[in-house]
């Protein structure tokens, strides 16, 4: 096998030496502990129906290709990843962030080009379906390994048919940093905790032969490849008894193939019951046996009539030596009898009835966690009421926000490596800010805007129920934390936009008074033009004020 291939980005935080576990790393990725030396081994045997990885999923990918199956991924990948004219399905969100503005900018900058690198404004839908039916997604992050300060150059996307995750351990190796871990136990010649490698194999051109367990890659065309320069992102459901990573289609392959076989079956009992038969009672009188089958092959052949259309050949021939089961029925009678007789078998009376059909449509939308309301054609949205819409919708809405928390390891594997390489950050300081590096999906839900708008109005009908109260039983503070639900930080922004629109005169001052009655202003301080009392000009004579005064009483 070649050389290993790629990049490493060392971590400077390990753990010290003295620090030992019995208990190996968990790693939620659905890759086991191989303790074999070579990366040949056996993968996965799922019921004794899926030999390995690759023929699970060329198994998902041919149940996608199905109908029901392909409306409800639509459904799914459309809810998830939403096209607008305007904005990008996903933006980063770093409000929680405790880092300076530049370095905030400098990540905004970096996600932006690690978008640009994978087309996925215009590929995001692409993206995203490949990696819900695959139920994994692999690329390949491609570096400038003279200027590796460059950072990320190309992002390319691998084939999961063709790239393999491998946890391996080491050869037999007594010391694990240092420390001997042979009689770690007394007693006990077992190791502690193995040293292990993790790695990529990537085949271009796998070759997996049937009845093989686990496959065989061509040692002469499979390449090594480090971790860090693989991004790999898994669907997060893992089937814990075998070990392997599933896909959200997993759950719903017995659904379709019960489907499926009811289908079929409803098809030839359709066709085999559908025609009407019929019976003739050929009247044979005393002849022999043999000479009454003759007699009665030759009526038979008289009177029918069998007209093949062969596909194969675009030929039509005839087939009179072959009856089906929808053709007529011929049947020898003796003599005594009512002779020759013509009789209808009727054809079957419930070919209508599709309730085992809508039955197991439902049970496959059950299994891919759809609404069954999505099924029927006519099962538009409503938009009247949140409580007239079904309980199923907001399940399916929890289930596609947490199918785009998973998804967005994406970007958080790639950005990390990105940002590190151009020593923007540290390896300890990405630790403490991915937990709060946030992804922004355009979400088009028409439930959650009427739930918001719904909650809101029901807040203000219940303020204007307990506002006479406030200031006697009730505080300001707890009305606007209980009744309206708005957070310590909320209050203090809301408060501050309130008195900087008062001051821009956005909006009246509530506090304003009149300045002759003392009364509060209504409409607040927009106060017009407030009469005050006239300048007394020292120049005016006595005689013109006693003047004036008589004309005001007047």
């Amino acid at each position: 096998m070649p050389k290993l291939f790629g990049f490493s980005i060392d971590d400077s935080d390990s753990k010290p030496d003295s620090v030992v576990s019995p208990v190996p790393q968990s790693n939620a990725d659905g890759v086991d502990y191989y303790i074999q030396s070579g990366f040949y081994g056996q993968y996965v045997d799922i019921e004794g129906v899926f030999r390995t990885e690759y023929d699970l999923i060329r198994r998902y990918r041919e149940m996608a290709l199905h109908p029901e199956c392909d409306g409800a991924i639509e459904d799914v990948v459309n809810e998830a990843i939403v096209s607008d004219l305007y904005d990008s399905p996903v933006e980063i969100e770093l409000s929680n962030v405790n880092a300076s503005d530049k370095v905030k900018d400098t990540i905004r900058k970096e996600f932006r080009g690690i978008k640009e690198m994978m087309d996925f404004d215009k590929k995001s839908h692409e993206i995203f379906r490949n990696w819900y039916i695959d139920g994994r997604l692999f690329y390949l992050k491609v570096i400038d390994t003279k200027k590796p300060e460059d950072g990320i150059q190309e992002i390319r996307y691998i084939d999961p048919m063709k790239m393999k995750f491998v946890r391996q351990e080491k050869k037999k190796n007594r010391h694990l940093g240092g420390v001997d871990l042979t009689n770690a136990f007394k007693g006990s010649e077992k190791e502690l905790y193995p040293e292990i490698e993790e790695y990529y194999v990537y085949t271009p051109k796998p070759n997996y032969p049937v009845g093989s367990m686990g496959g065989t890659a061509n040692t002469k065309t499979s390449i090594k490849i480090a971790k860090d320069s693989i991004t790999y992102v898994t669907s997060g459901l893992f089937d814990r008894n075998k070990g392997t990573c599933l896909s959200y289609l997993h759950k719903a392959i017995k659904a379709l193939n019960q489907l499926r076989m009811i289908e079929d079956s409803l098809v030839i009992y359709r066709l085999s019951r559908a025609p009407e038969r019929r019976i003739f009672y050929i009247d044979v009188g005393n002849l022999p046996k043999i000479k009454a089958e003759q007699y009665l092959r030759d009526v038979m052949m008289r009177y029918r009539n069998k007209l093949v259309y062969d596909a194969n050949t675009g030929e039509v021939r005839d087939d009179r030596k072959f009856m089906s089961m929808m053709e007529d029925f011929w049947l020898p009678r003796r003599e005594g009898g009512r002779g020759t007789e013509i009789t209808t078998l009727p054809g079957g009376q419930n070919l209508g009835e599709l309730s085992d059909i809508e039955y197991f449509q439902k049970k496959l939308y059950r299994a891919l966690s759809v609404p069954e309301s999505r099924i029927a054609s006519d099962g538009g949205f409503n938009l009247g009421r949140s409580s007239e819409i079904l309980r199923d919708e907001l399940k399916f809405a929890k289930f596609v926000g947490r199918l785009r928390k998973r998804f967005a390891n994406m970007f958080n594997d790639m950005l990390r490596t990105q940002l590190i390489l151009k020593n923007v950050i540290t390896p300890e300081d990405w630790k403490s800010l991915s937990d709060h590096i946030q992804y922004d999906f355009v979400y088009d839900n028409q439930f959650a805007e009427l739930k918001e708008s719904e909650l809101t109005n029901e807040r203000l009908g219940t303020l204007a129920t307990i506002e006479p109260y406030i200031g006697k039983y009730y505080s300001n503070e707890y009305v606007r934390k209980k009744i309206l639900r708005q957070s310590d930080q909320e209050i203090m922004d809301i408060d501050e936009q309130i008195q900087k629109e008062i001051k821009d005169g956005i909006i009246p001052d509530p506090n304003a008074v009149d300045p002759i009655t003392g009364q509060p202003l209504e409409g607040g301080g927009d106060l017009g033009d407030v009469p005050t009392e006239p300048e007394i000009d020292g120049s005016v004579t006595d005689a013109q004020l006693s003047k004036d005064t008589k004309s005001a009483e007047i």
